[in-house]
Protein backbone atom coordinates (compact mmCIF):
# COMPACT_ATOMS: atom_id res chain seq x y z
CA UNK A 1 0.00 0.00 0.00
CA UNK A 2 1.32 3.43 -0.89
CA UNK A 3 1.82 5.71 2.11
CA UNK A 4 0.71 8.99 0.60
CA UNK A 5 1.54 11.28 3.50
CA UNK A 6 5.23 10.59 3.05
CA UNK A 7 7.21 13.62 1.72
CA UNK A 8 8.14 11.71 -1.43
CA UNK A 9 4.58 12.19 -2.72
CA UNK A 10 4.62 15.96 -2.26
CA UNK A 11 4.83 17.88 -5.56
CA UNK A 12 7.23 19.02 -6.84
CA UNK A 13 9.87 16.50 -5.82
CA UNK A 14 13.10 15.47 -7.58
CA UNK A 15 11.82 11.90 -7.99
CA UNK A 16 8.64 13.15 -9.63
CA UNK A 17 10.60 15.54 -11.81
CA UNK A 18 12.65 12.59 -13.01
CA UNK A 19 9.60 10.79 -14.33
CA UNK A 20 7.62 13.95 -15.11
CA UNK A 21 9.94 16.20 -17.10
CA UNK A 22 9.15 19.79 -17.91
CA UNK A 23 7.05 18.45 -20.79
CA UNK A 24 4.20 18.41 -18.26
CA UNK A 25 2.60 21.47 -19.73
CA UNK A 26 3.15 20.77 -23.42
CA UNK A 27 0.23 20.12 -25.68
CA UNK A 28 -0.63 16.46 -26.03
CA UNK A 29 0.54 15.12 -29.37
CA UNK A 30 -0.88 12.34 -31.47
CA UNK A 31 1.87 10.04 -30.17
CA UNK A 32 0.67 10.74 -26.62
CA UNK A 33 -2.88 9.74 -27.49
CA UNK A 34 -1.47 6.65 -29.20
CA UNK A 35 0.23 5.60 -25.95
CA UNK A 36 -3.00 6.14 -24.03
CA UNK A 37 -4.80 4.08 -26.66
CA UNK A 38 -2.21 1.31 -26.27
CA UNK A 39 -2.44 1.43 -22.48
CA UNK A 40 -6.17 0.74 -22.50
CA UNK A 41 -5.84 -1.71 -25.39
CA UNK A 42 -3.22 -3.79 -23.58
CA UNK A 43 -5.18 -3.77 -20.34
CA UNK A 44 -8.24 -5.10 -22.14
CA UNK A 45 -6.06 -7.38 -24.27
CA UNK A 46 -4.97 -9.26 -21.17
CA UNK A 47 -8.55 -9.44 -19.93
CA UNK A 48 -9.68 -10.53 -23.40
CA UNK A 49 -7.08 -13.29 -23.47
CA UNK A 50 -8.15 -14.64 -20.11
CA UNK A 51 -11.93 -14.26 -20.30
CA UNK A 52 -12.72 -17.11 -22.73
CA UNK A 53 -9.86 -19.30 -21.43
CA UNK A 54 -10.59 -19.14 -17.70
CA UNK A 55 -12.97 -22.12 -17.84
CA UNK A 56 -10.22 -24.19 -19.49
CA UNK A 57 -7.65 -23.35 -16.85
CA UNK A 58 -10.12 -23.76 -13.99
CA UNK A 59 -11.26 -27.16 -15.26
CA UNK A 60 -7.66 -28.29 -15.69
CA UNK A 61 -6.49 -27.06 -12.29
CA UNK A 62 -9.55 -28.28 -10.42
CA UNK A 63 -8.88 -31.94 -11.20
CA UNK A 64 -10.83 -34.20 -8.90
CA UNK A 65 -13.31 -31.49 -7.93
CA UNK A 66 -16.99 -31.45 -8.81
CA UNK A 67 -18.36 -29.40 -11.69
CA UNK A 68 -20.14 -27.17 -9.19
CA UNK A 69 -16.88 -26.34 -7.45
CA UNK A 70 -15.24 -25.65 -10.81
CA UNK A 71 -18.08 -23.28 -11.61
CA UNK A 72 -17.50 -21.33 -8.41
CA UNK A 73 -13.77 -21.23 -9.22
CA UNK A 74 -14.61 -19.76 -12.63
CA UNK A 75 -16.82 -17.14 -11.03
CA UNK A 76 -14.15 -16.37 -8.44
CA UNK A 77 -11.39 -15.97 -11.02
CA UNK A 78 -13.53 -13.67 -13.12
CA UNK A 79 -14.76 -11.63 -10.16
CA UNK A 80 -11.45 -11.17 -8.32
CA UNK A 81 -10.11 -8.95 -11.12
CA UNK A 82 -13.10 -6.62 -10.73
CA UNK A 83 -12.90 -6.72 -6.93
CA UNK A 84 -9.37 -5.34 -7.10
CA UNK A 85 -10.41 -2.68 -9.59
CA UNK A 86 -13.24 -1.64 -7.29
CA UNK A 87 -10.81 -0.90 -4.47
CA UNK A 88 -7.86 0.45 -6.43
CA UNK A 89 -9.44 2.55 -9.21
CA UNK A 90 -10.21 5.44 -6.82
CA UNK A 91 -6.69 5.22 -5.38
CA UNK A 92 -5.02 5.50 -8.78
CA UNK A 93 -7.43 8.22 -9.94
CA UNK A 94 -6.93 10.36 -6.84
CA UNK A 95 -3.16 9.81 -6.92
CA UNK A 96 -3.07 10.89 -10.57
CA UNK A 97 -4.80 14.14 -9.61
CA UNK A 98 -1.98 14.82 -7.17
CA UNK A 99 1.22 13.63 -8.91
CA UNK A 100 0.13 13.44 -12.55
CA UNK A 101 -1.27 10.88 -14.98
CA UNK A 102 2.08 9.74 -16.40
CA UNK A 103 3.66 8.17 -13.28
CA UNK A 104 0.42 6.38 -12.38
CA UNK A 105 0.11 4.90 -15.87
CA UNK A 106 3.74 3.78 -15.74
CA UNK A 107 3.23 2.06 -12.39
CA UNK A 108 0.17 0.27 -13.76
CA UNK A 109 1.97 -0.93 -16.89
CA UNK A 110 4.91 -2.16 -14.79
CA UNK A 111 2.48 -4.18 -12.68
CA UNK A 112 0.90 -5.64 -15.82
CA UNK A 113 4.30 -6.88 -17.00
CA UNK A 114 4.91 -8.64 -13.68
CA UNK A 115 1.50 -10.19 -13.17
CA UNK A 116 0.85 -11.34 -16.73
CA UNK A 117 4.25 -13.06 -16.55
CA UNK A 118 3.12 -14.67 -13.29
CA UNK A 119 -0.08 -15.76 -15.05
CA UNK A 120 2.05 -17.64 -17.60
CA UNK A 121 4.10 -19.24 -14.82
CA UNK A 122 0.91 -20.30 -13.04
CA UNK A 123 -0.33 -22.11 -16.15
CA UNK A 124 2.96 -24.01 -16.43
CA UNK A 125 2.87 -25.03 -12.75
CA UNK A 126 -0.90 -25.61 -12.83
CA UNK A 127 -1.09 -23.75 -9.54
CA UNK A 128 -4.48 -22.30 -8.67
CA UNK A 129 -3.02 -20.10 -5.92
CA UNK A 130 -0.58 -18.45 -8.32
CA UNK A 131 -3.38 -18.03 -10.83
CA UNK A 132 -5.45 -16.15 -8.28
CA UNK A 133 -2.44 -14.02 -7.25
CA UNK A 134 -1.83 -13.12 -10.89
CA UNK A 135 -5.46 -12.07 -11.37
CA UNK A 136 -5.39 -10.02 -8.15
CA UNK A 137 -2.24 -8.23 -9.32
CA UNK A 138 -3.57 -7.72 -12.85
CA UNK A 139 -6.74 -6.21 -11.39
CA UNK A 140 -4.72 -3.74 -9.32
CA UNK A 141 -2.49 -2.80 -12.27
CA UNK A 142 -5.43 -2.58 -14.67
CA UNK A 143 -7.32 -0.21 -12.37
CA UNK A 144 -5.47 2.68 -14.04
CA UNK A 145 -8.08 2.89 -16.82
CA UNK A 146 -9.74 5.90 -15.10
CA UNK A 147 -6.34 7.60 -15.17
CA UNK A 148 -6.23 7.07 -18.94
CA UNK A 149 -9.76 8.51 -19.15
CA UNK A 150 -8.62 11.50 -17.13
CA UNK A 151 -5.68 11.90 -19.54
CA UNK A 152 -8.16 12.12 -22.41
CA UNK A 153 -10.25 14.61 -20.43
CA UNK A 154 -7.14 16.73 -19.77
CA UNK A 155 -6.24 16.70 -23.45
CA UNK A 156 -9.55 17.38 -25.19
CA UNK A 157 -12.05 20.20 -25.36
CA UNK A 158 -15.64 19.65 -24.29
CA UNK A 159 -16.62 19.42 -27.96
CA UNK A 160 -13.99 16.78 -28.76
CA UNK A 161 -14.32 14.81 -25.52
CA UNK A 162 -16.91 12.31 -26.79
CA UNK A 163 -14.50 11.42 -29.63
CA UNK A 164 -11.69 10.97 -27.11
CA UNK A 165 -13.78 8.67 -24.96
CA UNK A 166 -14.81 6.73 -28.08
CA UNK A 167 -11.08 6.21 -28.74
CA UNK A 168 -10.86 4.40 -25.42
CA UNK A 169 -13.93 2.41 -26.39
CA UNK A 170 -12.26 1.41 -29.64
CA UNK A 171 -9.23 0.20 -27.67
CA UNK A 172 -11.66 -1.78 -25.54
CA UNK A 173 -13.05 -3.44 -28.66
CA UNK A 174 -9.64 -4.22 -30.13
CA UNK A 175 -8.50 -5.72 -26.83
CA UNK A 176 -11.48 -8.03 -26.91
CA UNK A 177 -10.69 -8.88 -30.53
CA UNK A 178 -7.02 -9.77 -30.36
CA UNK A 179 -7.11 -11.21 -26.83
CA UNK A 180 -9.40 -14.12 -27.78
CA UNK A 181 -7.47 -14.57 -31.06
CA UNK A 182 -4.28 -15.11 -29.05
CA UNK A 183 -6.26 -17.59 -26.97
CA UNK A 184 -7.41 -19.31 -30.14
CA UNK A 185 -3.82 -19.62 -31.36
CA UNK A 186 -3.00 -21.30 -28.04
CA UNK A 187 -5.73 -23.92 -28.58
CA UNK A 188 -6.21 -24.08 -32.41
CA UNK A 189 -7.62 -27.60 -32.19
CA UNK A 190 -10.11 -26.50 -29.56
CA UNK A 191 -8.74 -29.11 -27.16
CA UNK A 192 -5.93 -29.45 -24.66
CA UNK A 193 -4.04 -27.13 -22.34
CA UNK A 194 -3.66 -23.57 -23.72
CA UNK A 195 -0.30 -23.28 -21.95
CA UNK A 196 1.62 -20.15 -20.91
CA UNK A 197 1.69 -18.34 -24.28
CA UNK A 198 -1.31 -16.03 -23.60
CA UNK A 199 0.20 -14.73 -20.36
CA UNK A 200 3.68 -14.23 -21.80
CA UNK A 201 2.38 -12.39 -24.87
CA UNK A 202 0.27 -10.06 -22.70
CA UNK A 203 3.33 -9.37 -20.52
CA UNK A 204 5.48 -8.61 -23.57
CA UNK A 205 2.93 -6.17 -24.98
CA UNK A 206 2.67 -4.45 -21.60
CA UNK A 207 6.44 -4.02 -21.64
CA UNK A 208 6.25 -2.36 -25.07
CA UNK A 209 3.58 0.05 -23.81
CA UNK A 210 5.68 0.79 -20.70
CA UNK A 211 8.68 1.71 -22.84
CA UNK A 212 6.47 3.96 -24.99
CA UNK A 213 5.18 5.67 -21.84
CA UNK A 214 8.71 6.18 -20.52
CA UNK A 215 10.07 7.72 -23.71
CA UNK A 216 7.07 9.20 -25.54
CA UNK A 217 4.33 10.13 -23.08
CA UNK A 218 4.21 13.74 -21.80
CA UNK A 219 2.28 14.69 -18.70
CA UNK A 220 -1.27 15.94 -19.36
CA UNK A 221 -2.18 17.12 -15.87
CA UNK A 222 -2.04 20.91 -15.62
CA UNK A 223 -0.56 21.74 -12.25
CA UNK A 224 -1.64 25.37 -12.51
CA UNK A 225 -5.05 23.88 -11.68
CA UNK A 226 -4.46 22.67 -8.11
CA UNK A 227 -5.62 19.19 -7.19
CA UNK A 228 -8.24 18.95 -4.48
CA UNK A 229 -7.44 15.29 -3.79
CA UNK A 230 -6.89 14.54 -0.14
CA UNK A 231 -3.94 12.77 1.41
CA UNK A 232 -6.01 9.73 2.37
CA UNK A 233 -6.48 7.99 -0.97
CA UNK A 234 -9.01 5.52 0.43
CA UNK A 235 -11.11 8.37 1.83
CA UNK A 236 -14.76 7.77 0.95
CA UNK A 237 -15.19 11.52 0.52
CA UNK A 238 -14.84 11.12 -3.26
CA UNK A 239 -17.90 8.86 -3.28
CA UNK A 240 -19.85 11.18 -1.01
CA UNK A 241 -18.98 14.20 -3.16
CA UNK A 242 -20.02 12.37 -6.32
CA UNK A 243 -23.35 11.32 -4.80
CA UNK A 244 -23.93 14.82 -3.42
CA UNK A 245 -24.35 16.19 -6.95
CA UNK A 246 -27.75 14.84 -8.09
CA UNK A 247 -27.02 14.63 -11.83
CA UNK A 248 -23.67 12.87 -11.22
CA UNK A 249 -25.23 10.51 -8.68
CA UNK A 250 -27.90 9.53 -11.19
CA UNK A 251 -25.25 8.99 -13.86
CA UNK A 252 -23.32 6.65 -11.56
CA UNK A 253 -26.50 4.72 -10.78
CA UNK A 254 -27.19 4.44 -14.51
CA UNK A 255 -23.63 3.23 -15.14
CA UNK A 256 -23.98 0.57 -12.42
CA UNK A 257 -27.28 -0.77 -13.73
CA UNK A 258 -26.22 -0.76 -17.39
CA UNK A 259 -22.83 -2.42 -16.76
CA UNK A 260 -24.47 -4.97 -14.44
CA UNK A 261 -26.84 -5.86 -17.26
CA UNK A 262 -24.04 -6.21 -19.82
CA UNK A 263 -21.76 -8.13 -17.41
CA UNK A 264 -24.60 -10.54 -16.67
CA UNK A 265 -24.54 -11.40 -20.38
CA UNK A 266 -20.75 -11.26 -20.72
CA UNK A 267 -19.84 -13.76 -17.99
CA UNK A 268 -22.47 -16.31 -18.98
CA UNK A 269 -21.78 -16.36 -22.73
CA UNK A 270 -19.02 -19.00 -22.63
CA UNK A 271 -21.20 -21.38 -20.61
CA UNK A 272 -24.16 -20.67 -22.88
CA UNK A 273 -22.37 -21.70 -26.09
CA UNK A 274 -19.68 -24.18 -24.92
CA UNK A 275 -20.02 -27.94 -24.43
CA UNK A 276 -22.44 -30.78 -25.17
CA UNK A 277 -25.02 -29.51 -22.66
CA UNK A 278 -25.06 -25.98 -24.06
CA UNK A 279 -27.39 -24.51 -26.66
CA UNK A 280 -24.78 -24.58 -29.46
CA UNK A 281 -22.10 -27.15 -28.45
CA UNK A 282 -19.18 -24.91 -29.48
CA UNK A 283 -15.59 -26.08 -28.99
CA UNK A 284 -12.97 -23.99 -27.21
CA UNK A 285 -11.66 -22.61 -30.49
CA UNK A 286 -15.15 -21.48 -31.49
CA UNK A 287 -15.61 -19.82 -28.10
CA UNK A 288 -12.43 -17.78 -28.63
CA UNK A 289 -13.48 -16.80 -32.15
CA UNK A 290 -16.91 -15.78 -30.89
CA UNK A 291 -15.31 -13.37 -28.41
CA UNK A 292 -13.02 -12.08 -31.16
CA UNK A 293 -16.11 -11.43 -33.30
CA UNK A 294 -17.60 -9.42 -30.43
CA UNK A 295 -14.41 -7.41 -30.10
CA UNK A 296 -13.99 -6.53 -33.78
CA UNK A 297 -17.66 -5.56 -33.99
CA UNK A 298 -17.22 -3.24 -31.01
CA UNK A 299 -14.06 -1.70 -32.50
CA UNK A 300 -15.73 -1.09 -35.88
CA UNK A 301 -18.81 0.51 -34.35
CA UNK A 302 -16.75 2.65 -31.95
CA UNK A 303 -14.20 3.76 -34.51
CA UNK A 304 -16.37 3.92 -37.61
CA UNK A 305 -19.69 5.21 -36.33
CA UNK A 306 -19.59 6.53 -32.77
CA UNK A 307 -16.52 8.70 -33.29
CA UNK A 308 -18.08 10.18 -36.44
CA UNK A 309 -21.34 11.23 -34.83
CA UNK A 310 -20.02 12.02 -31.33
CA UNK A 311 -20.14 15.77 -30.78
CA UNK A 312 -22.96 16.18 -33.27
CA UNK A 313 -25.45 14.10 -31.28
CA UNK A 314 -25.78 14.63 -27.53
CA UNK A 315 -24.33 12.05 -25.13
CA UNK A 316 -27.75 11.55 -23.54
CA UNK A 317 -29.34 10.56 -26.85
CA UNK A 318 -26.45 8.26 -27.77
CA UNK A 319 -26.47 6.50 -24.40
CA UNK A 320 -30.24 6.05 -24.19
CA UNK A 321 -30.37 4.80 -27.80
CA UNK A 322 -27.65 2.29 -26.95
CA UNK A 323 -29.70 0.97 -24.03
CA UNK A 324 -32.73 0.44 -26.28
CA UNK A 325 -30.61 -1.38 -28.86
CA UNK A 326 -29.17 -3.65 -26.17
CA UNK A 327 -32.65 -4.61 -24.96
CA UNK A 328 -33.45 -5.70 -28.52
CA UNK A 329 -30.21 -7.67 -28.66
CA UNK A 330 -30.92 -9.58 -25.44
CA UNK A 331 -34.38 -10.52 -26.70
CA UNK A 332 -32.83 -11.70 -29.98
CA UNK A 333 -30.31 -13.90 -28.18
CA UNK A 334 -33.13 -15.59 -26.29
CA UNK A 335 -34.81 -16.32 -29.62
CA UNK A 336 -31.51 -17.59 -31.08
CA UNK A 337 -31.05 -20.06 -28.22
CA UNK A 338 -34.65 -21.20 -28.49
CA UNK A 339 -34.28 -21.88 -32.23
CA UNK A 340 -30.65 -23.13 -31.96
CA UNK A 341 -29.75 -20.74 -34.78
CA UNK A 342 -26.05 -19.88 -34.97
CA UNK A 343 -26.71 -17.14 -37.53
CA UNK A 344 -29.27 -15.49 -35.27
CA UNK A 345 -26.87 -15.81 -32.35
CA UNK A 346 -24.17 -13.84 -34.16
CA UNK A 347 -26.74 -11.29 -35.31
CA UNK A 348 -27.91 -10.85 -31.71
CA UNK A 349 -24.33 -10.43 -30.50
CA UNK A 350 -23.75 -7.70 -33.09
CA UNK A 351 -26.87 -5.85 -31.91
CA UNK A 352 -25.86 -6.10 -28.23
CA UNK A 353 -22.34 -4.88 -28.93
CA UNK A 354 -23.63 -1.98 -31.04
CA UNK A 355 -25.77 -0.82 -28.14
CA UNK A 356 -22.82 -1.04 -25.76
CA UNK A 357 -20.61 0.90 -28.20
CA UNK A 358 -23.05 3.81 -28.20
CA UNK A 359 -23.69 3.70 -24.49
CA UNK A 360 -20.38 3.39 -22.62
CA UNK A 361 -18.25 6.24 -24.06
CA UNK A 362 -21.25 8.58 -24.05
CA UNK A 363 -21.79 8.05 -20.33
CA UNK A 364 -18.08 8.60 -19.64
CA UNK A 365 -18.11 11.81 -21.66
CA UNK A 366 -21.22 13.06 -19.88
CA UNK A 367 -19.64 12.31 -16.50
CA UNK A 368 -16.46 14.16 -17.50
CA UNK A 369 -18.36 17.25 -18.64
CA UNK A 370 -20.02 17.57 -15.24
CA UNK A 371 -16.82 17.13 -13.23
CA UNK A 372 -14.34 19.73 -11.99
CA UNK A 373 -11.18 19.49 -14.19
CA UNK A 374 -9.08 19.25 -11.00
CA UNK A 375 -11.03 16.13 -9.98
CA UNK A 376 -11.20 14.21 -13.27
CA UNK A 377 -8.94 11.40 -12.07
CA UNK A 378 -10.80 11.06 -8.79
CA UNK A 379 -14.21 11.01 -10.49
CA UNK A 380 -13.17 8.45 -13.09
CA UNK A 381 -11.77 6.38 -10.23
CA UNK A 382 -15.20 6.43 -8.60
CA UNK A 383 -16.80 5.56 -11.94
CA UNK A 384 -14.40 2.64 -12.46
CA UNK A 385 -15.23 1.33 -8.99
CA UNK A 386 -18.92 1.47 -9.88
CA UNK A 387 -18.14 -0.44 -13.08
CA UNK A 388 -16.16 -3.02 -11.13
CA UNK A 389 -18.89 -3.51 -8.55
CA UNK A 390 -21.40 -4.08 -11.36
CA UNK A 391 -19.10 -6.70 -12.91
CA UNK A 392 -18.66 -8.42 -9.54
CA UNK A 393 -22.43 -8.77 -9.23
CA UNK A 394 -22.63 -9.94 -12.84
CA UNK A 395 -20.06 -12.69 -12.23
CA UNK A 396 -21.56 -14.02 -9.01
CA UNK A 397 -25.23 -13.75 -9.99
CA UNK A 398 -25.21 -14.50 -13.72
CA UNK A 399 -23.54 -17.93 -13.63
CA UNK A 400 -25.75 -19.44 -10.86
CA UNK A 401 -28.85 -18.12 -12.65
CA UNK A 402 -27.68 -19.73 -15.90
CA UNK A 403 -27.40 -23.08 -14.11
CA UNK A 404 -31.04 -22.78 -13.07
CA UNK A 405 -32.26 -21.87 -16.55
CA UNK A 406 -30.44 -20.42 -19.56
CA UNK A 407 -33.12 -17.76 -20.08
CA UNK A 408 -33.12 -16.19 -16.60
CA UNK A 409 -29.88 -14.15 -16.91
CA UNK A 410 -31.05 -12.64 -20.20
CA UNK A 411 -34.49 -11.71 -18.98
CA UNK A 412 -32.75 -10.10 -16.02
CA UNK A 413 -30.47 -8.26 -18.46
CA UNK A 414 -33.51 -6.95 -20.36
CA UNK A 415 -35.13 -5.69 -17.15
CA UNK A 416 -31.92 -4.03 -15.92
CA UNK A 417 -31.22 -2.40 -19.27
CA UNK A 418 -34.76 -1.02 -19.42
CA UNK A 419 -34.31 0.44 -15.94
CA UNK A 420 -30.94 1.83 -16.97
CA UNK A 421 -32.57 3.56 -19.95
CA UNK A 422 -34.85 5.46 -17.57
CA UNK A 423 -31.90 6.48 -15.38
CA UNK A 424 -29.93 7.73 -18.40
CA UNK A 425 -32.81 9.88 -19.61
CA UNK A 426 -33.33 11.37 -16.15
CA UNK A 427 -29.61 12.00 -15.65
CA UNK A 428 -29.13 13.57 -19.09
CA UNK A 429 -31.98 16.01 -18.53
CA UNK A 430 -31.15 16.75 -14.90
CA UNK A 431 -27.81 18.53 -15.04
CA UNK A 432 -25.42 20.77 -16.92
CA UNK A 433 -21.71 21.12 -17.61
CA UNK A 434 -19.44 21.98 -14.71
CA UNK A 435 -19.20 25.73 -14.11
CA UNK A 436 -16.18 26.85 -12.03
CA UNK A 437 -18.01 29.86 -10.64
CA UNK A 438 -20.99 27.90 -9.49
CA UNK A 439 -21.72 25.45 -6.73
CA UNK A 440 -22.62 21.89 -7.86
CA UNK A 441 -26.27 22.22 -6.94
CA UNK A 442 -26.53 25.47 -8.92
CA UNK A 443 -24.96 23.83 -11.99
CA UNK A 444 -27.54 21.08 -11.76
CA UNK A 445 -30.40 23.56 -11.96
CA UNK A 446 -29.00 24.87 -15.23
CA UNK A 447 -29.88 21.60 -16.97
Amino acid sequence: MVVTNHPIWSHPHPWLKAINPTAMQQTTSKSSLLVIFLTVFIDLLGFGIVLPLLPIYADDFATGKSIGNAGWLIGGLMAIFSVMQFFFAPIWGRLSDRIGRRPVLMIGLSGSVVFYTLFGVATVMKDMTLLFVSRIGAGIAGATIPTAQAYIADSTSLKDRPKGMALIGMAFGLGFTFGPLIGFLAVPSGKGDPGPLPGYVAAGLSLVALLLAIFKLPESRRFDQPSESRKRLMDVTAFREALATPSIAMLLVAIFVLVFSFANFEVTLSLLIKGPDSAFDFGWGQVCLTYAYIGITLAIIQGGIVRRIAGRVSEGILASSGAVVEVAGFLLILQAVESRSTGMLYGALAVIVTGFAFMQPSLNSLLSRRTDPAKQGSMFGVSQSVNSMARIFGSFIGIPLLKLNYAIPYYLAVALMGLGFVFVVVAARGGGDFQPSEKPEEADRDG
